[in-house]
């Protein structure tokens, strides 16, 4: 089952789960608004890679703000926040380990030749990471490995 297959499913059951289901509702309209927005504009049909790329886009903007809140010391903000990103969740690939990204930063070192250098390094980096790491632990991790 795909991706849009499987929001709209869960958009139904969390329908049919009234109060109980309100938090994941609004969060999978907000991302199928988000699918719908991308395929408009971009004019394509968007497979489950592009949207894992929505979904990670919008659990980013959710880390974000929960550091904000939690800066601020919103209580009421933080569980709001919080409980949006476990629905998200749901939907995204497990995340690699520190140890697996470093094994794809030093694959990626040694398929750019004699050509390393960190942009040609997370070209080869991204596409196997997408979704599935946070760009700044990928970014840190290959400016190690090349300084």
């Amino acid at each position: 089952m795909s991706l849009k297959d499987q929001l709209k499913e869960d958009m139904k059951a969390a329908m049919k789960a009234r109060e109980e289901g309100k938090v994941a509702l609004s969060v999978i309209r907000m991302v199928n608004s988000a699918i719908k927005n991308t395929e408009i504009n971009d004019k394509v049909e968007l497979d489950d890679n592009g949207i894992l790329g929505i979904l990670a886009k919008e659990m980013k903007t959710r880390q974000d703000s929960l550091a904000e809140f939690e800066k601020a010391g919103r209580e009421d903000l933080i569980e709001t926040i919080k409980a949006e990103m476990a629905v998200l969740q749901k939907y995204m690939p497990a995340q690699l380990t520190e140890a697996e990204i470093r094994q794809i930063v030093e694959e990626a070192i040694k398929a750019c030749g004699n050509d390393v250098n960190m942009g040609n390094v997370m070209k080869h980096v991204m596409p196997h990471t997408k979704g599935r790491a946070d760009g700044k632990v990928v970014n840190t991790i290959v400016k190690e490995l090349l300084g």
